[in-house]
């Protein structure tokens, strides 16, 4: 999706949620300044419009489109490497803007809950189906090809370059080992079917490097 695309997108989820104009276009600048900052190789607009393209593609099995797509708009707007609360950060910040264009409380509160999901990207008995669709999108690069896969790599190292070499491995093997270490990574059954073998594989090779 092209920038373009994105703020049209942005104006149309705004214009469906009656949203004051005053407010739509100094929000789609900051979404924009935010997700296009020089430390966004891989949390980026790109990152944002994959979401998108994969939620489209299961409109008909979300129950409540508008909030999940706010909640892709949101789950990174806050992004800092040396940080640990950036998904709470998010959150709250979502929280403060749909404040602001008065969006309802009962749809605010599971944007908020959607949000903070993903930073472990597991549900909880307070999740709703729809926030297994975000953590299933988010998470897809996991079962990618191979190619694209050692792409994603590279674009999250680079995020992570302010920590040296041995730093940076020690971190992303526990990462990497939490996610194994799960019963299953993926909570609908499309996504499972389709990608967990997959990722399961991709993850163990990683480490595999990541050991040399």
């Amino acid at each position: 999706m092209k920038v373009e695309y994105l703020e049209y997108r942005w104006h149309q989820l705004m214009v469906r949620q009656q949203a004051p104009a005053r407010y739509i276009g100094p929000l789609w600048r900051e979404i924009k300044n935010a997700y296009s900052g020089t430390n966004r190789h891989y949390h980026n607009l790109h990152h944002l419009a994959n979401l998108l393209t994969q939620a489209d593609r299961f409109r008909t099995e979300i129950n409540d489109f508008d909030t999940l797509e706010m909640s892709i708009w949101y789950h990174d707007i806050i992004y800092q490497c040396l940080r640990k609360d950036n998904e709470e950060k998010s959150a709250v910040f979502a929280k403060y803007r749909m404040e602001a264009i008065q969006y309802p409380r009962e749809k605010l509160v599971r944007c908020y809950q959607q949000i903070n999901a993903t930073k472990k990207h597991q549900l909880s008995i307070n999740d709703d189906e729809d926030t297994a669709w975000l953590l299933d999108f988010d998470l897809s690069i996991l079962g990618s090809d191979w190619a694209t896969y050692s792409k994603y790599l590279d674009k999250i190292r680079k995020e992570y370059s302010i920590f040296p070499t041995f730093l940076y491995k020690r971190g992303r093997k526990k990462v990497l080992q939490l996610f194994l270490d799960r019963q299953q990574l993926f909570h609908t059954p499309y996504y499972f079917d389709r990608f967990e073998a997959t990722a399961r594989e991709n993850i163990q090779r990683e480490l595999e490097m990541l050991a040399k």
